[in-house]
C-alpha cells in the first residue's frame, strides 16, 4: 500500500472544512500526487494518471488513475484508491464513487468502524441512508496485518456508526474454523461483555484478586460487578450501574460493600471501624432546556477510610465529597442556581444548604452610561455542622528531632458545637471601565452588602436576629505593551522571532471595618485556608461571612515571550510576580509572600514550571513547585518535580489551625516505548525531609495483541505511613479499552483498588 496517499487524504480532509467556502466558485479541486501525474480534459471528462487526487465539500478521493465526470459527477478510480466520505474512510482497489449522490462501489475494500476492521469484496452502498453491503467478507478486532481470530462471512451489511449483520458467518483462529454463526449482529454503539482479572499481592491485603464483569445492555442501562476477593481483609464486591436517558440526562449509581476482616491492618489503629465498610455515589445531570442544568450527586461512606483502603485514587483527588442537588439557569444577563447540600454522614464537617438559592446578575452595560453593572442576591438556610469523629486522627504530623530522627504525631480537631441560621444577602456593585491615553485601563469600582442574619440556633450558642453592612470601593489600573524582535533567532531554543509583552498591574480594594466582625456572625461561607494569594475584589471574593476591614494594594507583573515555531505562534516563557501590601496591617505583616508563577518552553517538547512563595520578612522560601517535562517523542518521555513545603509553620498553624506537615519531595517518572510490544515505566518519589523513597512503582507492559498487561510494583514506605508492598498483574481489552491510556504514571496509587464506572481505576497499557 502507498501510505502517501493516505496521508494526502487525511491531510486534505483535516483543511477541508477551512476551504470549503474557497471553492464556492470551483466545484472541484484537483490535484496531482507526483511530480510525474497527469491530468487531461475532454469536454466533461477529466483523465488521470499517475497519482491524483479529487475533492470538493464534502468527499476526497485519492486514486492511481482513472476518469472523472464533471457533469454526473461520478468518478472511476483505479489502483489503489483511498476515499475519505463525510468523515469515514474507504481503501481498496477500482472505486466507482458518485460525488453527486454518494453512491460507492468497490471491487476490494477495506475499512474500520469503531474497534473492528473489515474486509471484503463486491461493495456497494450510498451515503443518503450511510448502508453497506459486501461479499464475501471478513471481520477482526485483532490489529495485525494476519489477525489471530477473524470471522468471515458469505454477505455482511454495514450502517456506518450504528451497526454491522454478517451473515453465514464462521469464526476462525488462524486458519481453524472454531464456530459458526448462521446469523451475527454487531452492534458499533456498545461494547461487548467481558470479564476482567486483575491478581497480586499487598502488604495491608495479602494475596488478592480483583475480579469484574462488564456488561452493556440496550443501550439505556450498562454497568460492572465487582467481586473482589483479599486474603487478609476479606470479600468485597458491588455493581456499577450508568443510566443512559435520553433526553433525560445520564446517572450512574455505584454500591460497594467489604466485609473488612482487619479493618486496622495497616497499623492505624483508627477508631470507628467496623467489619460492616460501605461505600455508595450516585451522580445526575439532565439539561433539560437551553442553558439549564440539573445535577444531583450523593456520597455516602461508612467511615472515613473506607475510599482511602479501597479506592485510593480516588481519596487522593477529593478525601471529603460533597452531596447536593443543584438547579442552574443562565441567562443573556443574568444566572439563577439553586443548591441543596444536605449532609449524609457526620464524620466530615459541613455546611448545609437547605436550601440556598442565589441570583447573579452579569457584569453589564447601564443603558448608553459608561456604568457596568454586576450584583449577588442569595437567600437560604444554613446549618454548619462539625465532625461528629476525630476525623483529623487520621492525619499524621511528622517532626525532625534535633538528634536527626523523627517523631510521628496524629492531628486532632477542637470539638464544636453545631449551629444553624436563616441568611437573606445582596451584594450590588457599579464600574466604570476607561482607556486613557489609548493604553492605560483604568477601571474604579464602589459596591455594598447587605446581609441578615437569623436566630442562630446551637446547643450551646444562640443570637437574635443581626443585620450587617459592607461597603467596598478600590480600583485595577492596568496596560499592555508590545515589541516585536524580527531579527532574533536561535536553532538551540527554536525561536524565530520573538515578541516581548508586558503587563503590568496594580489592583486596589479598600472595605472599612463593617458593623460586624466576623466573630459576631455564622461562618457559613468562610475564608478557606489556602496556599497561594485569595480574591480582594468583589464578587471573586465571596466568603460572605467573613468579611473584615481591608486596605490592601496587590501587585502585579506578567512578562510573556512568544516566538514562531512549527505549530505556530508558542509562548517562550511566560512569568508573574506578584504580592500584596497592607497599606493598614494591623495583627498583619504591611507585606505578604512573594509569589511567582514561570512556565519556559525551550523546545516545543520541553517544559519547565515553577511556582513559588517567598517570606520577604523572614528571607525563606515556604513553598516551591518546580516541574520539567520532556517529551519529544512517543518513544520516551522524562518528567522530574521538585515539591517544597516549610515543615511547621507558626504563621501556617495560626492559618490552619494545625500544624501543617511539610514535605520536601522529589519526583522522577521515566516511560520507555521498547519496541510495538513492550513499554516500562519507572516513577520514585523521594522525600528529602527524612533521607528516603516514599514511594517507588515500577512497570512493565506487553502487547498481547488483542490484549495489553501490565506488571506492576508499588512500595511505599516512610514516618507516618506503613510500609506497604503491591505487586499487580492488569489486563485490559486492546479493542475496547476501558481507560485512558497511560493513566497510571497519574494515578499508580490504583493498582491494588477496585474500579468503579464514576471514576475508572488505572490502566496499566499503553
Amino acid at each position: 500500500m502507498k501510505d502517501w496517499r493516505l496521508l494526502n487524504a487525511i491531510l486534505l480532509a483535516l483543511v477541508l472544512p477551512f476551504t470549503c467556502q474557497a471553492q464556492s466558485a470551483a466545484t472541484w479541486s484537483i490535484q496531482g500526487l507526483t511530480t510525474n501525474s497527469q491530468v487531461q480534459s475532454a469536454g466533461e471528462t477529466n483523465y488521470f494518471r499517475n497519482g491524483a487526487m479529487v475533492s470538493n465539500q464534502t468527499a476526497v478521493v485519492t486514486m492511481d488513475y482513472g476518469t472523472q465526470n464533471t457533469n454526473s459527477g461520478e468518478v472511476v478510480a483505479e489502483g489503489e484508491v483511498t476515499i475519505l466520505d463525510h468523515g469515514h474512510i474507504w481503501r481498496g482497489t477500482n472505486f466507482i464513487y458518485n460525488f453527486n449522490t454518494g453512491e460507492v462501489k468497490s471491487a476490494t475494500f477495506k475499512t474500520v468502524q469503531g474497534a473492528f476492521s473489515l474486509a471484503g469484496g463486491n461493495l456497494s452502498g450510498s451515503t443518503s441512508n450511510s448502508v453497506y453491503t459486501a461479499y464475501p467478507a471478513v471481520i477482526s478486532t485483532d490489529d495485525y496485518a494476519r489477525p489471530a481470530y477473524t470471522i468471515r462471512a458469505k454477505s455482511i451489511t454495514i450502517a456506518l456508526g450504528d451497526y454491522f449483520e454478517a451473515h453465514q458467518a464462521t469464526l476462525y483462529w488462524g486458519k481453524t474454523p472454531v464456530f459458526y454463526f448462521p446469523y451475527y449482529r454487531r452492534s458499533l454503539g456498545q461494547h461487548p461483555n467481558n470479564f476482567e482479572f486483575s491478581p497480586g499481592y499487598r502488604s495491608i491485603f495479602g494475596p488478592y484478586l480483583l475480579s469484574a464483569y462488564n456488561w452493556y445492555g440496550n443501550g439505556m442501562l450498562d454497568g460492572t460487578i465487582h467481586a473482589d476477593v483479599r486474603e487478609e481483609r476479606g470479600v468485597a464486591g458491588g455493581p456499577d450501574l450508568k443510566f443512559h436517558l435520553g433526553d433525560w440526562g445520564q446517572a450512574a449509581f455505584s454500591y460497594y460493600y467489604a466485609n473488612d476482616q482487619h479493618p486496622n491492618d495497616d497499623g492505624l489503629n483508627a477508631p470507628h471501624l467496623s467489619e460492616n465498610r460501605q461505600r455508595a455515589t450516585f451522580n445526575y445531570e439532565v439539561d433539560p432546556r437551553t442553558n439549564m442544568t440539573v445535577k444531583v450527586v450523593g456520597n455516602y461512606e461508612s467511615d472515613p477510610l473506607v475510599v482511602r483502603d479501597f479506592f485510593e485514587g480516588q481519596y487522593n483527588t477529593n478525601v471529603e465529597p460533597n452531596s447536593y442537588a443543584e438547579v442552574d439557569q443562565l441567562w443573556p444577563n443574568y444566572e439563577l442556581n439553586l443548591l441543596t447540600q444536605p449532609r449524609l454522614v457526620d464524620f466530615f464537617e459541613t455546611v448545609e444548604r437547605l436550601p440556598d438559592l442565589k441570583l447573579t446578575g452579569l457584569r453589564q452595560e447601564v443603558g448608553d452610561t459608561p456604568l457596568y453593572y454586576q450584583s449577588e442576591s442569595s437567600a437560604g438556610y444554613f446549618k454548619r455542622a462539625f465532625s461528629d469523629t476525630n476525623t483529623l486522627f487520621y492525619l499524621t504530623n511528622v517532626t525532625l528531632n534535633p538528634n536527626g530522627t523523627f517523631s510521628t504525631t496524629r492531628l486532632t480537631n477542637t470539638p464544636a458545637d453545631n449551629y444553624s441560621a436563616a441568611r437573606i444577602d445582596t451584594f450590588h456593585q457599579f464600574s466604570i471601565p476607561e482607556t486613557l491615553f489609548g493604553w492605560l485601563n483604568v477601571t474604579p469600582n464602589m459596591g455594598g452588602r447587605l446581609t441578615y442574619y437569623g436566630d442562630v440556633d446551637g446547643p450551646q450558642s444562640h443570637t437574635n436576629a443581626q443585620l450587617r453592612g459592607v461597603f467596598n470601593t478600590g480600583m485595577d489600573v492596568d496596560f499592555k505593551a508590545s515589541q516585536v524582535f524580527p531579527n532574533v533567532e536561535s536553532q538551540l531554543f527554536d525561536v524565530h522571532e520573538l515578541r516581548h509583552i508586558i503587563q503590568p498591574e496594580v489592583d486596589y480594594a479598600y472595605v472599612p471595618a463593617p458593623n460586624r466582625s466576623p466573630s459576631q456572625v455564622p461562618q457559613f461561607d468562610y475564608e478557606s485556608p489556602s496556599l497561594r494569594l485569595l480574591p480582594i475584589d468583589f464578587p471573586d471574593n465571596n466568603d460572605i461571612d467573613s468579611i473584615g476591614g481591608m486596605n490592601v494594594v496587590r501587585l502585579m507583573l506578567r512578562n510573556k515571550l512568544q516566538t514562531k515555531r512549527a505549530d505556530g505562534v508558542q509562548d517562550l516563557l511566560n512569568l508573574a510576580i506578584y504580592t500584596d501590601w497592607n497599606l493598614h496591617p494591623g495583627t498583619n505583616k504591611p507585606w505578604s509572600d512573594f509569589y511567582t508563577d514561570l512556565e519556559f518552553r525551550p523546545r516545543s517538547w520541553i517544559t519547565f514550571s515553577s511556582s513559588t512563595r517567598y517570606d520577604m520578612a523572614n528571607a525563606r522560601w515556604r513553598e516551591a513547585i518546580q516541574r520539567m517535562v520532556i517529551q519529544p517523542s512517543t518513544t520516551w518521555s522524562l518528567a522530574l518535580t521538585y515539591d517544597y513545603l516549610i515543615n511547621n509553620d507558626p504563621e501556617f498553624q495560626t492559618y490552619f489551625g494545625q500544624n501543617i506537615p511539610g514535605h520536601n519531595l522529589i519526583d522522577a517518572s521515566f516511560y520507555y516505548r521498547m519496541n510495538e510490544n513492550w513499554g516500562v515505566h519507572i516513577a520514585e518519589q523521594y522525600e528529602a525531609q527524612y533521607g528516603g523513597l516514599q514511594q517507588q512503582v515500577y512497570s512493565v507492559y506487553r502487547d498481547l495483541r488483542s490484549w495489553t498487561a501490565a506488571f506492576v510494583v508499588r512500595v511505599t514506605e516512610g514516618p507516618g505511613q506503613p510500609n506497604d508492598l503491591t505487586v499487580g498483574l492488569t489486563f485490559s481489552l486492546k479493542a475496547f479499552p476501558r481507560f485512558a491510556t497511560g493513566s497510571d504514571s497519574d494515578r499508580p496509587n490504583n493498582v491494588s483498588s477496585s474500579s468503579t464506572l464514576l471514576d475508572p481505576p488505572t490502566p496499566y497499557s499503553y
